[in-house]
């Protein structure tokens, strides 16, 4: 694997490029950047700078022999790290991010739930016992936890963003939306569920053009 740098755009990319190899190493013993670029609907072009950006094992006419490149780009992606990670907001959304199994196959273990309601704090929640927030400090720190997931109502985020990085954490998975501020040094990850549905919406409406 290639110890290199890559853009944003390119880091979305992989995980896509990974899941269809593996869908298709018992098929496709060897596979090209244009064959995975046409299964994608991507551009060859990119796909190919991509993969190269991550793998040194292409062959000239040959492409890529498909269980070398599933091992880079697991490699790349620290899908064998075992990172742990902490969530704040034990409500619908995370009850069912904690029962999905597929965080495993990219590397993530959430190690502990937290809520602030009373209702909650005590509960099952995805095979573990949804805490007290007044742990968080304790659990971040014997676990070496950097990364948080925040799943609470956007009222509460910030609040719950300002304790993950009083207790260390670096990087912040944010489902809730609203915009968090974070110091110099930690990187928030925004997931905008309303962002895309308004995408989808105004597909559906079908009374304007979405460039």
């Amino acid at each position: 694997m290639r110890s290199t740098t890559v853009s944003i755009q390119t880091l979305r990319r992989l995980p896509l490029y990974l899941h269809y190899l593996k869908s298709v190493k018992d098929e496709l013993p060897s596979i090209s950047a244009t064959l995975l670029a046409d299964a994608l609907g991507l551009n060859d072009v990119q796909v190919r700078k991509d993969l190269g950006s991550v793998s040194g094992n292409g062959r000239p006419k040959k492409g890529y022999v498909t269980e070398e490149l599933i091992v880079d780009l697991e490699e790349y992606l620290g899908c064998n790290s075992n990172t742990p990670a902490v969530l704040i907001g034990a409500g619908n959304l995370g009850r069912a991010l904690l029962s999905y199994s597929g965080f495993s196959d990219y590397g993530l273990r959430i190690v502990a739930a937290f809520d602030a309601s009373p209702a909650v704090v005590g509960k099952e929640a995805g095979g573990l016992t949804v805490r007290p927030i007044d742990e968080l400090k304790k659990i971040c720190t014997d676990n070496d936890v950097k990364l948080g997931i925040i799943t609470v109502p956007a009222s509460g985020a910030q609040d719950a963003c300002d304790k993950l990085v009083a207790c260390g954490i670096t990087a912040i998975w944010n489902f809730a939306p609203t915009t968090l501020k974070v110091p110099e040094g930690v990187l928030v990850e925004n997931e905008n569920l309303a962002s895309s549905l308004a995408v989808l919406s105004k597909h559906l409406i079908g009374d304007g053009r979405i460039a």
